[in-house]
């Protein structure tokens, strides 16, 4: 089977007391089980014939197709249901393929979709502005039968690999949460430091893959509590030396519990170095101000606030401003990235105004 050429011309974390759309369970269970139903393709032409005959030839070899006729439809489909596959023709009335393409790419809840051109066009500037565009694959019209299914079967095996790391990802995370419901005291901490973790990022200008690592640094900078036991991470205050030991290692067990997935390798100096300080007497490392990289000392100020704020088992929450001249003091004192602060702090005030 093949299909024929498109003839149209034209465009074609706890505080220190005494010397840690994001997932959950159920978010992980739909993405296992979604996984064991059929791969879901999006077909998008403005020719019902051809978009009708790829719809049954996939159809035939098991797949979920559904289909569009123009690039707003398509979008419309995506938002409704994210296919695993996106198969679409280049000319199209309004937005072309190109369009589509970029838009996708651009937006990051859809631009890890595989994503194939299928054009009659065989210029190579013309693939090269689909390269431009993000595309993954191109087709050439006709369209051979044989040559789109291993294609669709080659770009799905790749989509899986990339959920199975988004999964696993979305799996640490439940485990943060989990750590942090070891303790009565901290509900929230983990959503509310990705949260502002983020917004700080974006302030600052960071870039999104920065941003993306303080999100999920928000969930995972306290993971490695899982090893520590409940009798010592419930105390809180008067730890003897030996229960400070084991706290003081629960920053090395996150990187390690993390490590072996590369997706995170932005988020490990977070995990191992947030409770350093930039007069050396944090830990584990006992690193200065200029050893601490930028992210673990971004989310360190986020997490610093949400412990002065909300209440612990050794200490009242403290209303902002006394929350403020505190931190501001403490990085006075070595503590803390001084600077961070006053932006961290410029930040809320910009957000009060707006509000």
């Amino acid at each position: 089977m093949s299909f024929p050429h498109d003839s149209r011309p034209g465009v074609g974390g706890n505080r220190h007391a005494t010397s840690p759309q994001e997932t959950g369970f159920d978010t992980d269970m739909q993405v296992l089980s979604i996984r064991r139903q059929a791969p879901r393709i999006l077909v998008v032409d403005d020719h019902p014939m051809i978009a009708g005959l790829m719809s049954q030839l996939l159809t035939q070899r098991g797949y979920d197709v559904v289909t569009a006729a123009d690039a707003e439809q398509a979008a419309a489909e995506v938002r409704r249901q994210a296919p695993d596959l996106i198969l679409s023709d280049v000319r199209m009335p309004g937005k072309s393929g190109y369009e589509l393409c970029r838009d996708l790419k651009a937006d990051r809840a859809t631009r890890l979709i595989p994503f194939v051109l299928i054009t009659g066009l065989s210029d190579g500037a013309d693939k090269l502005r689909g390269i431009e565009a993000g595309a993954d694959d191109f087709l050439n019209k006709p369209v051979l039968a044989e040559e789109l299914t291993a294609r669709v079967k080659s770009l799905l095996r790749v989509k899986e690999f990339t959920d199975e790391l988004e999964t696993a990802d979305s799996v640490l995370c439940t485990l943060g949460l989990i750590v942090e419901g070891r303790d009565p005291y901290t509900e929230g901490h983990c959503e509310r430091l990705a949260l502002r973790g983020a917004e700080l990022g974006r302030h600052l200008g960071l870039d999104e893959d920065s941003i993306v690592a303080l999100r999920r640094g928000g969930y995972l900078h306290d993971l490695g509590k899982i090893a520590v036991p409940d009798a010592i991470l419930k105390k809180g205050s008067d730890l003897t030396l030996p229960e400070w030991e084991i706290i003081k290692r629960h920053p090395v067990t996150g990187e390690n519990i993390c490590k072996p997935l590369k997706s995170l390798r932005l988020v490990l100096p977070i995990i191992r170095h947030h409770h350093e300080h930039a007069d050396g007497s944090g830990y584990p490392d006992g690193l200065r101000a200029g050893e601490i990289p930028l992210l673990p000392r971004v989310l360190q100020v986020v997490d610093v606030y949400d412990a002065l704020r909300t209440t612990r088992p050794y200490k009242p929450a403290l209303p902002h401003d006394q929350a403020s001249q505190t931190m501001r003091e403490e990085a006075r004192q070595g503590l803390w990235d001084a600077e961070l602060v006053n932006e961290f702090f410029s930040m809320l005030a910009e957000k009060r105004s707006v509000a």
